[in-house]
């Protein structure tokens, strides 16, 4: 089994995006994405998917459906998260990518999170889950200033005890 990692942007009320699309526009954060990310597997929902429009290049993209005749070039389809683990099966780490649903459906298995915290509210229709910080440490923490004026800060989290 890879280690398995949630990667998100998530704002302080715990808005993770609006209509399907997030709401900021930090390039420092998507440079951040790309360099966390770039080499590995990463897994998402099907809405997740039409919202970015392409396969993420030199990453394996591994998208959750539960429509069996939906398919992209350059995407292979899982229909549950037990599936797309099983197809990553002999990735040393994989990254869920989002949306809420995967990463409310992954968060109990996952190893590590690393978080863009944004320091500032939105109003969205999509939460990241609800979870225990008492089951994970901080271990690193990186602030950078948004051009709107608030802070935001990229951190890891790593499991306490293993996931099961």
């Amino acid at each position: 089994m890879p280690q398995l990692s949630i990667i998100a942007a998530v704002a302080r009320n715990g808005v993770i995006g609006r209509d399907n699309r997030l709401i900021w526009h930090l390039p420092e954060d998507l440079k951040h994405f790309k360099r966390v990310t770039l080499g590995c597997p990463v897994l998402m929902g099907r809405k997740t998917y039409e919202s970015i429009g392409r396969p993420l290049p030199g990453r394996r993209n591994v998208v959750i459906t539960r429509d069996p005749h939906w398919t992209a070039p350059g995407i292979e389809e899982a229909p549950s998260l037990p599936a797309a683990l099983e197809l990553l099966k002999h990735a040393s780490k994989v990254f869920v990518i989002g949306g809420a649903q995967v990463y409310a459906e992954a968060l109990p298995l996952v190893d590590e999170m690393i978080l863009t915290e944004i320091d500032h509210e939105f109003e969205g229709d999509t939460y990241f889950p609800q979870w225990n910080r008492e089951e994970f440490d901080e271990v690193s923490r990186e602030t950078h200033q948004a051009p709107a004026g608030w802070t935001y800060h990229f951190v890891t989290y790593h499991r306490r005890k293993p996931a099961p």
